[in-house]
């Protein structure tokens, strides 16, 4: 380990579908957070850890920042802001935009952060070179203090100026965790998320919001021959059910067969994935049901 070796947590935070969790999936070089471009993909503070020569980088994915209206969505934003108070740095994640009222949330937690901040302008691909100066410029003016840093997590573009900003600002301190690990989250959990990802993309609209899975059954006794997974998707309502389900069941089996390849990819093993859906009435309003889901 070099004399001058850093290490520290630094939460990404911003508000849904910024792109946090590409960023986290890139920066760490394997999926481990799911993205999809419906709001409330993110649930859970995802750990992502990124070894360099001169230091380890533990990323905080966070729930995008929302108005906290009902027990979800609460229980969402105090996720996020409790990984404020964990990390050593914070990079605010945004789209190309100058600020404006809708940061009304955020904007009193980043002014009292008693931590290097960085603002980092993502999907950079999706606007002229001349816009974005000024757009750059305004979030200076807004922080004066904190690095402004132009990336696109889509394509990788500006990811090494990211991680150089980052370990400048991050402690000494020695590793945390082992030169191999990506994350602490379980396969277990990975599983779980993966099934949910693939409901985010074949249900319709109404339904993603009202989506929780359960991972019932993580059977490796026979790993690597096979793992067997059995799997509950909670629903809040019958004919949200049926949509997920689909005609015939065809919906459902899509889901299954696609959640399997990325899960079968993740474990490096054969797997038999059974999956259910069942209806939970309200369970987003009931923070029995989110802390029974690891929501709250």
């Amino acid at each position: 380990m070099p004399p001058a070796f850093k290490c520290g947590y630094i939460a990404l935070i911003g508000y849904p579908n910024v792109g946090k969790s590409t960023l986290l999936n890139r920066l760490v070089g394997a999926k481990l957070a799911i993205t999809s471009p419906k709001p409330q993909t993110t649930r859970f503070r995802l750990l992502g850890i990124v070894n360099l020569p001169e230091a380890q980088l533990l990323f905080l994915d966070t729930p995008g920042i929302i108005d906290p209206q009902g027990a979800l969505n609460q229980a969402l934003v105090q996720a996020a802001f409790t990984a404020l108070n964990k990390a050593d740095v914070v990079v605010w994640l945004t789209e190309p935009r100058p600020p404006d009222r809708k940061d009304h949330v955020l904007l009193p937690h980043l002014r009292q952060l008693h931590r290097p901040l960085i603002l980092a302008i993502n999907k950079i691909d999706t606007v002229p070179k001349p816009q974005l100066l000024p757009i750059m410029q305004s979030y200076h003016e807004l922080f004066p203090a904190a690095p402004v840093i132009p990336l696109s997590a889509l394509r990788g573009d500006g990811l090494t100026a990211l991680q150089k900003e980052i370990v400048e600002l991050l402690p000494a301190g020695a590793p945390l965790y082992p030169p191999d690990q990506e994350t602490e989250a379980s396969e277990r959990f990975l599983a779980g998320e993966f099934i949910r990802e693939r409901v985010l993309h074949h249900a319709r609209e109404e339904v993603p919001h009202a989506v929780a899975v359960a991972v019932e059954e993580f059977d490796e006794s026979r790993r690597p021959e096979l793992v067997r997974i059995r799997a509950v998707i909670y629903v809040e309502r019958e004919t949200q059910k049926a949509i997920i389900i689909g005609k015939n069941g065809r919906r459902l089996k899509t889901i299954g067969t696609e959640a399997r390849a990325e899960i079968e990819a993740l474990l490096g093993a054969h797997v038999f994935l059974d999956v259910w859906v069942k209806v939970w009435k309200n369970w987003r309003k009931d923070p029995r049901a989110l802390r029974s889901l690891g929501i709250q």
